[in-house]
């Protein structure tokens, strides 16, 4: 259900299971994204009984406002402490989020200086990286440029 945010290059606010797509401009935080020493299936998350499955849909506005949540979450938390412990630490930061169904944990920063100082603070155990969020792929401005020159 991820794939077709890629397809367009552009930030996209998804509904329905990821088909219905609405472009957005957003901020373009720098991000630091950490994950713990564990992996988590995303199969054995999807098919856990305790997962909640009756959550309302949330629309973009109510989102931005810092509603929603991740129904992943506490089962995950549960399953793998690991990922709560970084959840938590990131938190004492920024807002984190886990980024889907798995182990990665983000959070957001307004510039890459704080993005940084963050992430050097990180146990030395979690891998992770920092990076820029956009709203359009640099690859369509690359690939215009190149179109540009093969017809001049």
């Amino acid at each position: 259900a991820d794939v077709p945010i890629f397809v367009h290059g552009q930030a996209a606010w998804a509904e329905g299971v990821g088909e219905i797509l609405e472009p957005v401009e957003l901020d373009e935080p720098w991000f630091v994204v950490l994950k713990p020493a564990v992996s988590v299936p995303t199969g054995v998350i999807f098919g856990a009984p305790e997962l909640t499955r009756d959550c309302p849909p949330i629309k973009i506005c109510d989102f931005l406002a810092g509603g929603g949540s991740n129904v992943f979450e506490p089962v995950v938390r549960d399953r793998y402490p690991e990922v709560g412990q970084v959840i938590d630490w990131l938190s004492e930061f920024s807002p984190a989020r886990m980024t889907g169904s798995g182990s990665c944990v983000f959070a957001s920063f307004p510039d890459r200086a704080s993005a940084a100082k963050v992430f050097q603070q990180a146990p030395g155990e979690w891998q992770g990286f920092i990076a820029r969020g956009r709203n359009r792929s640099p690859l369509l401005d690359r690939v215009a440029i190149e179109n540009s020159a093969r017809r001049n």
